[in-house]
Parts: C-alpha cells; structure tokens; sequence
C-alpha cells in the first residue's frame, strides 16, 4: 500500500512539474526578428489534425499569410478580394461594430459562394510575451468564426489559426502601425475533396 501511495505522489508531482513548465513564461529574452525561422512547417501552425486540403480546379484569392512571407511578400490581403480583414482594440478579441459590419458584408458573399472554403487567421501587435500574443489570435480568429456561424455560414466552411505577433503587416513601433496588426484575416483555401 505504501508503494502504491509513493508511486502516485510521484506520478503527481511529475505531472504537476509538467504543466508548471508548459505554463511558465519563458526566460529568454525574445529574438530580434519577430519572423519565424524560414524553415517553419505550414501544416504544423495550421492546426494539426485539421485534414488535408486536396487539389481543386477551384483558384484562391489569395495566400495564407506564411505563404506570403515564405516568398517575401507583405502578408496584406488583396483589394480585390471579396473577404475583407476585421481590427481589434489593444487586447480584445470582441467585435467592435465596424468588424460586425465587415463580417455580415464577409458573411453574404460566403453565402452566395457555398463551395468556398475559408482559413481565418488571427493576428496581434508586438506587445505581450509570444504566448499570450498566439492565445489572443486564437480567440480573434475564433470570434469572427463563431459570428459568421450565427450569420449562416456553415462553420464546417471555416477554419481557424493564429499567428500572433509573428507575422506583422507593419513593423513600426507605434499605435498606427499596431492597429494594422491587431486583425482576423481571411484566406480563400482549396475546397477539400468530396468524400
């Protein structure tokens, strides 16, 4: 019986050391460049477990936000795109009225195009540990799935990631630049294949 209550403490303390480490903040200093290393996996910041995307005769509007920086280009939505990006406040992830209004507008042309498919990525200023910055482009990109499901587009249509702070439209450290920051993007994605 003493074995087996020493073998659970122990077990207990492990698992408690674990997640005390996972959840701490790091003590290294942050790196220069707030880019991801060049060799960073796609799939891997996606969403693990998401499913392939399959070719399709169907073009995108447009390319992820890594795609972009991958072939050095501004990761800036097209004017021409038919989904227009949506701005938070400094540390918020609810919908002002101004994001509601470009949602309903993001809301009726997915309506009226039901094979396309979209990634909503979040995105967030420079201020803030990576961490938490990864957590809020979560919860950004989240909200605006969860609004366009209450307008009627299928959810199963959307999928989300966060990029954090990682992949910034402006690099000025000042509060014009990081209100550009500070948005959910929309990325026409391949429909995936028929099962």
């Amino acid at each position: 019986m003493k074995i087996h209550s020493k073998i659970a403490g122990c077990v207990m303390l492990m698992s408690v050391a674990i997640v005390g480490q996972a959840c701490a903040p790091s003590a290294t200093s942050k790196p220069t460049s707030s880019l991801p290393p060049p060799a960073a996996d796609s799939s891997r910041l996606a969403g693990a477990g998401e499913g392939k995307r399959g070719p399709t005769k169907e073009a995108t509007t447009g390319k992820s936000s890594l795609d972009d920086l991958k072939s050095g280009k501004a990761p800036v939505t097209p004017a021409s795109s038919p989904l227009k990006d949506v701005f938070f406040e400094f540390d918020r992830s609810d919908l002002s009225a101004d994001a509601r209004a470009v949602l309903r507008a993001n809301a009726e042309w997915l309506k009226t195009n039901p094979a396309v498919r979209v990634e909503i990525e979040g995105h967030c200023d420079e201020r803030g540990t990576s961490e938490y910055n990864l957590a809020l482009g979560a919860k950004r990109a989240q909200a605006a799935r969860e609004y366009l499901a209450t307008l009627g587009v299928a959810s199963e249509r959307l999928s989300t990631t966060s990029f954090g702070e990682e992949i910034p439209l402006c690099k000025e450290a000042n509060e014009s630049c990081w209100k550009q920051n500070r948005r959910a993007r929309f990325v026409i994605t391949p429909s995936r294949p028929a099962s």
